[in-house]
């Protein structure tokens, strides 16, 4: 079937060459992990253990408010619990719970699943659900609830992402490459739960290893399922975008994909709902990208959630020459960090470390009305008007223009020759503008 391009879009430099070769390497997490209890959308999570407990890999150790929104937390090794407190995290401070690894990772009695594929729909959302998946995408929505949409939006069309546009990463192009299996049994699962809907892989066509592995894979399940190569253009990996891409339709503003009747999930979401079902396995690790031109050996590593960006750093090699900017993800979407003390947590897809070099900042200029934003933008919005209405603080007037609506792709910055910092104003205006309604 014939793709769609949505609208505006960029080319940023790729810089994926460092690390799309290089294999997944499981990491050796070190001795002290730290496991924020606010790792997904919705409420934080309530410990269920105390300083100084014995802990096993795999062991629940904080779970949601009941009737809240939010999934479970589980170790990723064994040790004692050191302390219950406020650390440093991704964005600013949260309370977690700091884990001394012992080394040994023994592991809780895992319940495999021989039979999985005879498991009812609302069994596998309740192991969904207990095993603490989110998207790991980045969004970190909780995956059993958004595997279960309003009876009133039915699902004809079950999107997986493999696009994986942003710069620089390539940790879902390897478990595409070298976990196809895992994630074409996690369509099975998909197939279980909505069992009308069609299913496509959407990917970017500078994956052809990762394209032949997952149609190697569906073929040798039988999976009905259709691999789509899609033009490279950022941000093809944003839910909106590829669900025009791939089905032509256009989400409305302030709805969610469910509206028009389609569903998004990760391809490593997916191989990691298979692994709870099948396998009885929590979500424990995930894979993650160290890479950039400050680092001295790039690579994806399989990293146990919890485990500090400093870590990351060492087992990577370390610094290569003077580090300018050390970001969470990547480089249009990530989040630059001031210290490297903060944790692993399931929206993490990568580290970033770029050279003094790379991170000149220019100051501000005067917006000269180019329009070259508009042009990029994959919403439709203006941002060189959003950016004033923010700095304005008129957040009616923001919300009103469909600043609501901007998914902080960066586009607009990275485009724009005055060096205006138009993604960062309208991502704290949105933050505020928020706060503001909820009041």
């Amino acid at each position: 079937m014939k793709h769609r391009l949505f609208r505006g879009g960029v080319h940023p430099e790729g810089g994926k060459e460092l690390t799309k070769d290089k294999p997944i390497v499981p990491l050796d997490p070190g001795g002290t992990l730290v496991f924020p209890l606010s790792q997904h959308i919705g409420a934080p999570c309530l410990p269920l253990v105390e300083k100084g407990q014995e802990i096993l890999r795999g062991q629940l150790i904080a779970s949601p408010p009941e009737g809240r929104l939010g999934v479970a937390i589980h170790s990723s090794v064994s040790g004692k619990v050191k302390s219950i407190e406020m650390r440093p995290v991704v964005g600013g401070r949260g309370v977690s719970v700091v884990v001394e690894n012992d080394g040994l990772a023994r592991e809780v009695s895992f319940e495999e699943r021989p039979r999985w594929r005879e498991l009812s729909r609302e069994s596998i959302l309740s192991i969904i659900s207990e095993s603490g998946i989110v998207g790991l995408g980045g969004a970190c929505f909780p995956t059993s609830v958004k595997l279960n949409p309003p009876p009133d939006s039915p699902i004809d069309t079950v999107i997986l992402n493999g696009a994986e546009c942003e710069p620089y990463l390539t940790c879902d192009d390897r478990i595409m490459q070298e976990h196809a299996d895992d994630v074409a049994c996690g369509t099975e699962l998909l197939r279980r739960i909505f069992p009308d809907a069609r299913i496509v892989v959407g990917l970017e066509e500078n994956k052809p290893e990762a394209i032949e592995a997952l149609s190697g894979a569906f073929a040798a399940i039988g999976a009905d399922v259709e691999v789509r190569a899609l033009p490279v253009m950022y941000p093809q990996g944003s839910e909106k975008q590829l669900i025009f891409a791939v089905t032509g339709r256009s989400v409305p503003s302030g709805k969610l994909p469910c509206a028009v009747g389609c569903l998004v999930q990760n391809v490593a979401t997916v191989r990691n709902m298979y692994l709870a079902v099948a396998q009885g396995r929590p979500l424990m690790d995930r894979v993650i990208t160290v890479t950039g031109e400050g680092i001295a050996e790039p690579g994806n590593f399989l990293v146990p959630l919890g485990t500090l960006v400093s870590r990351l750093i060492e087992v990577a090699g370390g610094f290569k020459g003077d580090p300018g900017k050390v970001i969470a993800g990547g480089p249009m979407m990530g989040f630059a960090l001031t210290r490297l003390d903060v944790p692993v947590v399931k929206g993490t897809s990568g580290i970033l470390v770029q050279p003094r070099s790379m991170t000149l900042v220019e100051p501000e200029r005067d917006c000269i009305r180019c329009g070259r934003c508009i042009e990029v933008c994959p919403m439709g919005l203006e941002p060189y008007r959003l950016n004033r209405l923010a700095l304005l603080e008129d957040y009616d007037a923001f919300v009103d223009e469909g600043g609501m609506d901007c998914i902080e792709c960066g586009s607009c910055s990275y485009t724009c020759p005055s060096m205006r910092y138009l993604v960062q104003s309208l991502r704290e205006a949105k933050r505020t503008a928020a706060a503001r309604r909820r009041k």
